[in-house]
């Protein structure tokens, strides 16, 4: 049997709100498999949190740039919140985000690419700027949006700088409608997804695994119930999913009363034009990094030589 630890323990309960002896018992079931465990935890109806981002550790900026019908989202790590609010940081990473819009899709079109009017690429800048600083940092993940007609909205939560944050959405409208007010609503469903986390814009973009996995659980936790009854619980439960996890069955956050497709259709009433949403994207910092703890007093005390004898022996 794997070996439980206090911190794995801690990171299950962070994403459950599961007791501690629980979670201990669930790691304990599942091999020490911390998704394994949130799944037998909800199975037991032991998880406060069906759903719940990854942990987030790894630091640095989400940029965005929309120019109008293209838009761009980069995301570039660092190991230390102290780099993140370096000017230059920021200037690099903005400048990356508005030669996304050039580049490739892919870190490596990226990363090949090169700033207006310089020899580099840009992963020789990223060199430059890691000797200049003295701290790792990576272009981790780009992601471009693109329409015909219309406007690619943006959205940064926990803004540091234009355009510059630790959550980054993009969505793409699809319409022929008066940019600005695209623009307008565009805004507020970028910030709904900032807040809502959706995992596809319908039920039709939903991961086929995802959607196993959820009929497997409200299978195991309805076990022993005859077939045809199981098979409407399962029915009633992925509704729920859809309402609770697919952007437009989402109640709208400015107006609960309506889903955000709802909200798009009396939109597209009043404006005389079709509107579709064609995609977003949304980028929270670090999400699914894990970095490693360490104990910082004793880093300081390791790099200074406190607490060591000139020949290395621990006083």
């Amino acid at each position: 049997m794997a070996s439980v630890t206090a911190a794995m323990v801690k990171e299950l309960r962070e994403k459950t709100g599961a007791g501690m002896m629980d979670c201990k018992t669930a790691l304990g079931e599942t091999e020490g498999n911390i998704e394994a465990a949130v799944d037998w935890l909800r199975k037991k109806g032991l998880s406060k949190a069906a759903k719940k981002a990854g942990r987030t550790a790894a630091e640095g900026l989400v940029g965005v740039e929309s120019p109008g019908r293209s838009g761009a989202m980069v995301e570039v790590n660092s190991e230390t919140d102290f780099v993140a609010r370096n000017e230059s940081f920021q200037a690099f990473v903005r400048e990356t985000t508005k030669v996304a819009l050039m580049a490739g899709g892919s870190v490596e079109a990226l990363e090949a690419a090169h700033m207006p009017g310089a020899s580099a690429t840009l992963k020789d800048k990223l060199q430059e700027l890691v000797a200049t600083i003295g701290e790792n940092m990576t272009i981790r993940r780009v992601a471009k949006l693109e329409v015909q007609q219309g406007i690619v909205a943006t959205y940064v939560h926990n803004q540091v700088s234009e355009g510059l944050g630790k959550i980054g959405v993009m969505v793409a409208l699809e319409s022929e409608g008066d940019v600005g007010e695209l623009s307008s609503v565009g805004r507020q469903i970028a910030a709904h997804i900032a807040a809502m986390n959706p995992v596809a814009v319908d039920a039709s973009g939903v991961d086929a695994a995802l959607l196993e996995r959820e009929s497997a659980i409200l299978r195991e936790k309805n076990a022993g119930k005859p077939d045809h009854v199981l098979a409407k619980i399962v029915e009633s439960g992925l509704k729920s999913f859809y309402k609770e996890s697919t952007l437009l069955d989402q109640p709208f956050v400015y107006e609960p009363s309506k889903s955000v497709g709802q909200m798009l259709k009396d939109m597209a009433a009043r404006i005389g034009k079709p509107v579709t949403l064609t995609g977003f994207v949304r980028f929270a910092l670090g999400e699914g990094i894990e970095k490693e703890e360490t104990d910082f007093a004793a880093e300081v005390a390791a790099q200074s030589g406190v607490g060591k004898k000139p020949d290395g022996a621990s006083v």
